[in-house]
């Protein structure tokens, strides 16, 4: 007989951060082997009231319900004990520690001494059951957003848990890896495991959900299940209008080379050859797009061009001047702007305000007066008024940690404060990586616009559709070499994803 008791149930869950409500009076349900999407925007509540049930946050009211029974969870060790497991949005990994070092010790930190032998049997064997492929004694700072990824979601499998919360999953994976991800989560639900699934991504719930939950400004909207919905039905229960969904890309006429790269060869982090004789060339008001599946070279040629890699051979023209193994400071002062990967890593200081972070990079130059003695605070207030406006930031105060934002509007802050410097090249790194569909709408219209300014835009997408999109001409990137060059107009997909996996024409 199936049951129909809820795995877990929050009545009237609320959560307040100073005046702000997150959650306000959230009542949810999670049924025994399903997969139960919560959608909303970025800031809707959904990641708010999921680190509620872990024990990260402590709900100002309501209750919570598992197995029947109310209990109270004060922190992840008690949600982990009553077999609760949450893969957070950004990483909690121990950079310099291997993968099984890192599961080993968020799992059995208890036990007097750590048997890494016995734990590396029963993370292969869980491997093995998932067809997952990682080397287990790579570091983590070794590895690609993807894979890091991949040893959250194996840990948190690792621990056994009932229920297993899984916030933004797909933020860093390939569509490859998003695919095969859907396909895992099926197996966990036949095999009775509830997952709470928090995304943003229509298609993916859509894909994957028996159920979604759309929360709108920390409000629950409704429950429905995901059969009886259109992606715009949802789309407009999550925004409050009708969302479009591919914004139109202006005809503009290109101008002169901005970037051109030339015979380029780079290492990657492990000492291997990661970028083999590219070349490629990019003109003003022009966006070219580098596809490929993650690892296959995009992040250290994005580092070599802003600086942060050192190249073994080749050049870097920018409008004609010899970049080549600058420094990164020298590269942004003559009109380089970039849009980092990760942007708590790479983009940010999490604990430095909005304001701070706003003139991060720009501070010397443009904020700091008398020689660099002292910050013209008056300067930077109105610097951070005006993008927070300008770029609908949205935050209570420029004074706000950034830590405290939603993925969209960190993205926010690091496009106002690249942009301000009316930048010749801009180097976009999965700009919408994590974007809810609002934010992706913004971010895609900021493009157009730069572009319609005359800055040539290099932009690094796992998104094909963004690609497509966006992009003017597309390169097609595999093992460190462009094998493929496609007008966007005329793209094929077939074509693309054949080029993507490395077959040539001709060894198809």
């Amino acid at each position: 007989m199936e049951n129909h008791e809820p795995l877990l149930r929050t009545v009237d869950l609320t959560k307040r951060f100073g005046e702000v409500i997150a959650n306000d009076a959230i009542s949810l349900d999670i049924k025994p082997g399903e997969i139960h999407c919560l959608l909303g925007e970025n800031g809707a509540g959904k990641s708010t009231i999921a680190e509620c049930i872990y024990g990260f946050y402590h709900p100002d009211a309501g209750e919570i319900f598992f197995n029947g029974e109310k209990v109270k969870i004060n922190s992840p060790s008690d949600a982990i004990r009553l077999g609760i497991g949450m893969v957070h949005q950004h990483f909690i990994l121990v950079r310099p520690m291997s993968i099984i070092e890192n599961i080993v010790v968020g799992t059995e930190a208890a036990k007097p001494f750590l048997d890494l032998t016995e734990a590396t049997q029963r993370l292969e064997k869980l491997c093995a059951a998932y067809d997952v492929s990682l080397d287990l004694n790579a570091k983590i700072w070794q590895l690609c957003v993807g894979e890091q990824q991949w040893v959250e979601i194996l840990k948190a499998l690792f621990s056994g848990v009932k229920l297993l919360i899984l916030d933004e999953p797909t933020a860093v994976l390939t569509p490859q890896e998003a695919d095969k991800l859907f396909v895992i989560l099926q197996q966990m639900k036949e095999e009775g495991l509830s997952i709470l699934f928090i995304t943003h991504k229509l298609r993916e719930v859509m894909e994957v959900s028996d159920r979604v939950t759309v929360f709108r400004k920390g409000k629950k909207i409704s429950t429905v299940n995901t059969v009886d919905m259109t992606r715009a039905d949802l789309a407009k229960m999550m925004v409050g209008r009708d969302v479009v969904f591919q914004v139109t890309k202006p005809d503009i006429e290109i101008g002169a080379p901005v970037l051109e790269v030339k015979g380029l060869r780079a290492r990657n982090d492990r000492d291997q050859d990661a970028l083999c004789d590219i070349s490629l060339d990019l003109s003003e008001g022009e966006i070219v797009g580098i596809a490929g599946v993650s690892g296959n070279g995009q992040r250290e040629l994005f580092e070599t061009i802003v600086g942060v890699r050192h190249i073994d051979q080749g050049k870097i023209l920018l409008s004609g001047k010899d970049i080549t193994n600058q420094s990164p400071h020298s590269i942004a002062a003559g009109g380089v702007a970039h849009i980092p990967e990760d942007r708590l890593e790479e983009g940010l200081i999490p604990d430095f305000s909005v304001s701070e972070n706003l003139m991060l990079g720009l501070h010397k130059d443009r904020f700091f007066r008398y020689n660099g003695l002292a910050l013209d605070s008056q300067e930077v207030e109105s610097f951070a008024k005006d993008s927070i406006r300008d770029y609908e930031i949205a935050t209570p105060s420029a004074s706000l940690r950034t830590k405290n934002l939603s993925g969209g509007n960190l993205q926010k802050v690091i496009i106002a404060r690249e942009l301000s410097t009316n930048p010749k090249l801009l180097i976009a790194n999965q700009p919408s990586r994590g974007l809810d569909v609002g934010a992706i709408e913004y971010v895609h219209r900021r493009m157009f616009q730069q572009r319609g300014e005359g800055t040539g835009i290099l932009l690094f997408s796992e998104d094909l559709d963004e690609i497509i999109t966006l992009a003017d001409r597309i390169l097609v990137i595999f093992k460190g070499e462009i094998v493929g060059e496609l007008k966007a107009s005329e793209v094929d997909r077939e074509e693309i994803g054949l080029l993507m996996a490395g077959c040539m024409e001709g060894e198809q």
